[in-house]
């Protein structure tokens, strides 16, 4: 069979070729490096892949392997071809599911963000029995314990902080990053907001300000728990910082 067919300034590969079915056609556009899947075979509705749950496992497995890709050799140097490599499957297999080496790491950030966005409604926004001091220190330490119980967690936040160059086509990244924080910030204003409320703040305190002084420290100590591999310097300490931190805010 003859697997490249010139169309002007496109690249066709078929389908059978790039993943053993016969299903259609994928073209490569040179320019931006990027696959489009055109599908006409009426066996299978998930493309390459015989079921959903084939496409979905597929899916995860080329996240892992980007994850345990970006982790050794970082995200700029690390390719489309290193990460099929890692994952066993081919380059036209992750282009079915991404684009490009940015939506892959999305995807990978996702999996850590969506949950602490969750986690931090449920804390803050939805349980009203507590203190909301103690609501937001429940939260920063509950992130905490989650970092030490979860390798995966780990691995994401490492690549996310360190591993990571926020520039050319992960600029945008960048900004999804920032957007996400000023929501953190913003639920962190309201429960300083009923704290303030119920006399909980010293006087001098203003809930907006305290909002992004929490929300700054708390980056700064998940750069620094991030870096300190060993444990020798923040990582045991980091509830005790947290606790010592929100002390400072009591009345």
């Amino acid at each position: 069979m003859d697997i490249l067919r010139k169309h002007s300034m496109k690249v066709v590969y078929t389908l059978e070729d790039l993943f053993g079915y016969p299903i259609g056609d994928v073209t490569e556009d040179p320019n931006d490096n990027t696959f489009t899947a055109y599908h006409y075979d009426s066996d299978s509705i998930y493309g390459p892949f015989k079921t959903k749950e084939d496409a979905e496992l597929t899916r995860r497995s080329i996240i892992i392997a980007a994850r345990e890709v970006f982790l050794i050799r970082g995200v700029s140097r690390t390719t489309m071809e290193h990460i099929a490599t890692q994952a066993g499957v081919t380059r036209g297999a992750i282009y079915w599911h991404f684009k490009n080496k940015t939506e892959i790491f999305q995807a990978m950030r996702e999996q850590v963000f969506l949950p602490l966005i969750d986690r931090m409604d449920v804390t803050l926004l939805v349980d009203n029995s507590q203190n909301p001091l103690v609501q937001i220190e429940n939260f920063l330490c509950g992130t905490i314990q989650l970092l030490n119980n979860s390798l995966e967690t780990r691995q994401i936040y490492e690549i996310m902080m360190i591993k990571c160059e926020y520039v050319t086509e992960f600029s945008v990244v960048l900004q999804e990053i920032l957007l996400t924080c000023s929501g953190i910030e913003e639920k962190l204003r309201f429960t300083y907001e009923k704290a303030k409320e119920q006399g909980l703040l010293h006087p001098s305190h203003e809930p907006a300000q305290l909002a992004i002084d929490t929300q700054l420290f708390f980056i700064g100590l998940l750069h620094m728990w991030v870096k300190d591999s060993d444990g020798s310097h923040f990582r045991n300490r980091a509830i005790k910082l947290i606790k010592a931190h929100m002390s400072l805010i009591i009345r």
